[in-house]
């Protein structure tokens, strides 16, 4: 369970960083070459990027069922039956956010960058760097996360400290 939010928070953090870029560069609807996108996919492949989202479809038909078992417990069954059958004949759709993304990929990068990219993450350091992201980028948002609760704790204490300073001397 602990992994499983480990995976969905670097997901997240991972969709909402991607997000950002994404709105910009494929807004733009710029037109690539195949080759061009063919290389975007061989990086997207080569480094994984396209993983932390393999868990959106299983994700929302396991919200998708809780909530209808919710609204009719008596129908649970046929309620996870039916989102089963929903999420398989939406599968297919995934192409199309994969298709995005290599085009976010294409837009930020040049056809011979993607290739040298491509190439990199075929290496043994391009490996061991693809297989640690997700783990050093999920221990960062964490520090990240303690760091400001820390930062928090002490600008709250600093500004009460302050305020009851300023309100004794009036």
């Amino acid at each position: 369970m602990k992994l499983a939010k480990r995976k969905m928070s670097v997901a997240f953090g991972t969709a909402m960083a991607l997000g950002m870029i994404w709105s910009s560069a494929v807004a733009a609807q710029e037109t690539f070459s195949e080759s061009h996108l063919e290389a975007a996919k061989s990086v997207t492949i080569a480094s994984k990027a396209l993983e932390p989202f393999d868990a959106i479809l299983p994700l929302l038909a396991e919200q998708t069922t809780n909530a209808f078992v919710q609204a009719d417990p008596m129908r649970a069954e046929e309620a996870v039956a039916v989102t089963q059958e929903v999420a398989l004949q939406l599968a297919p759709k995934r192409a199309e956010l994969n298709a995005q993304l290599y085009k976010l990929w294409a837009a930020r990068f040049t056809e011979e960058e993607l290739l040298q990219l491509a190439e990199f993450y075929n290496t043994p350091l391009g490996v061991k760097l693809r297989d640690n992201i997700p783990q050093i980028t999920g221990q960062s948002l964490q520090i990240a996360r303690e760091w400001q609760d820390t930062l928090g704790t002490e600008m709250v204490a600093i500004v009460r400290e302050e305020l009851t300073k300023r309100a004794s001397e009036q």
